[in-house]
């Protein structure tokens, strides 16, 4: 194995997004009635018919990637929306009522009037910000060389790509566009391997204009890379179950493995602190800071940081109490995910935390079995530095890939197309080294999926891996919990997708089918 380090990486310029937002909201509104031409402003297009302004709107693409915890009116963080309907997290909060469509997702009883809404409006958000980018480098560009123009593109085919894979596993069957929609703003509903279709092509098409670095340098962390758009491709490709993409998706995790960029961390409970970020062992972040943050309730779209860690911490927590702060008490970890454990198993403790063996007095709330997600809480200065809602102004990145991911996606692979038994089991067994464990395993896809499921305890994997090895049906089932609380329904296949909300078929006009459910 390569020698591990961790990196106290520099936070990108993608933290502070201000003249983005400014500049996307140029277009925001292109066909008004009162279209007129303004004396004194340029047009949109005469704005961004230069390199500079064209690159203000590559960073604005970037920007919906940063609202799912709270942005659009709602809170829905993507990856945690996904862990609810798997099996290792509860949902929390005061009651069933509190955050009640959660509570209906988890227990796949969503309906289109109670389903998260903002998670689809804030992926057609960066879809169209994405489209914008595209219709500027089609208009022209006055000083852009071919190499700044293959890089913006790059970045916004893989962006796009990134959004639309929300819509695909969330909702499925959705309208889709790759050129901005014009009144009525009604584009045609595709199916969701249609979808797939496209989101593979953006990768690809991204890939082929090698223009994008394999690992950004450190003062443009954030930027997307080639290994993140290598491991996008893997995902989506297992997901869809693409076997005859499996033996491209393995060369692309062989060519991270191979580079002295990537590596395990060392020590697993580094990976989610502040000095984690952009370690060695991160080949995607979702950059957030508490420093100088102005982000607000009243303006949650500013630059700054995250209020996941609010949400999802034990309810009138004592501040700074066991190097913790308070927070709302969703998203509670499951007593049985921490007891999937081994005892010397070093992600344990990374992951669940006991609060409830503390000793310290906090509210319990609904579903609260004593144990948090360590990975992400509120910890003790985590929002220091912030100029508006401390809530919302925690400064913890989200953890979108990692280096454990590219092994375990490559002993998979290797398994599924009859390669080396010995590399994939290698594969596998670093990632367990690396957490302490001394048994080797074989690498059968049992025990890659729970490995897999050990390591990325509330990162969005586990639910998405159980419907793509057809294992959703007879592990996510009725918990008959003590307490009398936890899912009463079975996952069916008809419940794949969430109901597409009602107010975006009602603003169809009718182009619209619904999803079962």
């Amino acid at each position: 194995m390569k020698e591990s380090k961790q990196n106290n990486k520099m936070k990108s310029l993608y933290k502070v997004l201000g003249i983005a937002i400014a500049a996307a909201s140029m277009t925001a509104c292109s066909d008004s009635f009162l279209d007129v031409t303004s004396p004194t402003q340029p047009s949109a297009d005469e704005y961004f018919s230069t390199k500079e302004h064209v690159a203000e709107a590559v960073i604005a693409a970037y920007d919906p990637i940063k609202w799912t915890d709270w942005g659009i009116g709602e809170y829905n963080p993507y990856q945690l929306m996904s862990d609810i309907m798997a099996d290792d997290l509860w949902v929390g909060g005061s009651d069933p009522n509190d955050n009640a469509n959660w509570h209906l997702m988890a227990n796949y009883s969503a309906t289109p009037l109670r389903v998260i809404t903002g998670l689809w409006v804030e992926a057609y958000s960066g879809l169209k910000r994405c489209n914008d980018v595209f219709g500027y480098i089609n208009a022209g560009i006055d000083d852009a060389t071919e190499t700044d123009i293959n890089q913006w593109k790059a970045q916004c085919y893989v962006l796009r790509a990134f959004y639309s894979n929300w819509l695909w596993k969330f909702y499925g069957n959705v309208p889709y566009y790759q050129e901005n929609l014009t009144s009525p703003y009604i584009a045609d509903q595709i199916s969701a391997d249609e979808l797939y279709g496209y989101i593979i092509k953006d990768i690809e098409d991204a890939l082929a204009l090698k223009a994008l670095p394999f690992r950004a340098a450190d003062v443009d962390a954030g930027v997307i890379t080639t290994a993140m758009a290598y491991m996008l491709y893997a995902e989506v490709v297992m997901y869809q179950k693409d076997t005859a993409r499996y033996p491209t998706a393995l060369n692309y995790m062989k060519e991270i493995i191979n580079s002295p960029e990537y590596d395990l961390v060392a020590d697993y409970g580094k990976i989610f602190l502040e000095e984690g970020e952009w370690g060695i062992e991160s080949i995607y972040e979702i950059n957030y800071i508490s420093q100088n943050a102005i982000r607000s309730w009243g303006a949650p779209l500013n630059a700054g940081g995250t209020v996941l860690p609010t949400l999802i911490s034990p309810n009138n927590w004592p501040t700074g109490s066991e190097g913790h702060n308070g927070g709302w008490g969703f998203c509670p970890v499951r007593a049985t995910t921490y007891e999937m454990y081994s005892p010397d198993d070093a992600r344990r403790d990374a992951t669940c935390w006991n609060a409830g063996a503390t000793g310290v007095e906090y509210n319990k709330r609904y579903q609260d079995e004593g144990f948090f997600l360590e990975k992400y809480v509120a910890k003790a200065g985590g929002n220091d530095g912030q100029k508006a809602d401390a809530d919302l102004n925690y400064n913890n990145n989200w953890r979108v890939y990692r280096y454990s991911e590219t092994l375990l996606n490559a002993a998979e692979l290797l398994i599924a197309t009859g390669g080396s038994t010995s590399e994939a089991k290698g594969y596998l067994n670093q990632v367990r080294k690396r957490a302490g464990l001394q048994t080797e395993l074989e690498p059968t896809l049992d025990n890659i999926l729970q490995e897999r499921r050990l390591e990325f305890v509330g990162e969005g994997k586990r639910y998405w891996d159980l419907i793509r090895t057809d294992k959703a049906a007879t592990v996510l089932v009725p918990d008959n919990h003590p307490e009398g609380w936890g899912r009463t329904q079975t996952w069916s296949a008809n419940k794949k997708h969430l109901p597409i909300p009602q107010s975006e078929i009602d603003k169809a006009q009718g182009t619209i089918t619904q999803n079962p459910y």
